[in-house]
């Protein structure tokens, strides 16, 4: 053998390895990278679901509100008829 075939052959293997730790850093770098994305987008869900939540606590409570409303609205009609009518009468009979 020959010093140059040494030389030769030892090269391309420190090189791979170099490149070997280079690439598991950079897939260290982007797995890293995508734990905290996913601990974000979990974050968010959970933010997402708590105002879910509470949008639907509102939704029903404004519903049932509504309904209260529209029931003394319909009070306040028969009310108003029911004047409307005698006073109707009232006028009829003078």
């Amino acid at each position: 053998m020959n010093l140059t075939a040494l030389t030769a052959s030892r090269v391309p293997l420190y090189s791979d390895c170099m490149n070997a730790d280079k690439t598991r850093e950079l897939l260290e770098q982007e797995l890293k990278r995508l734990e905290t994305r996913v601990e974000e987008l979990v974050a968010a869900c959970g933010k997402l679901r708590g105002d879910n939540q509470s949008l639907r606590e509102r939704l029903e409570s404004l519903s049932s509100e509504r309904a209260g409303l529209l029931a003394k609205n319909e009070q306040v009609r028969g009310r108003v008829e029911a004047m409307i009518t005698r006073l109707k009468a009232l006028e009829e009979s003078t």
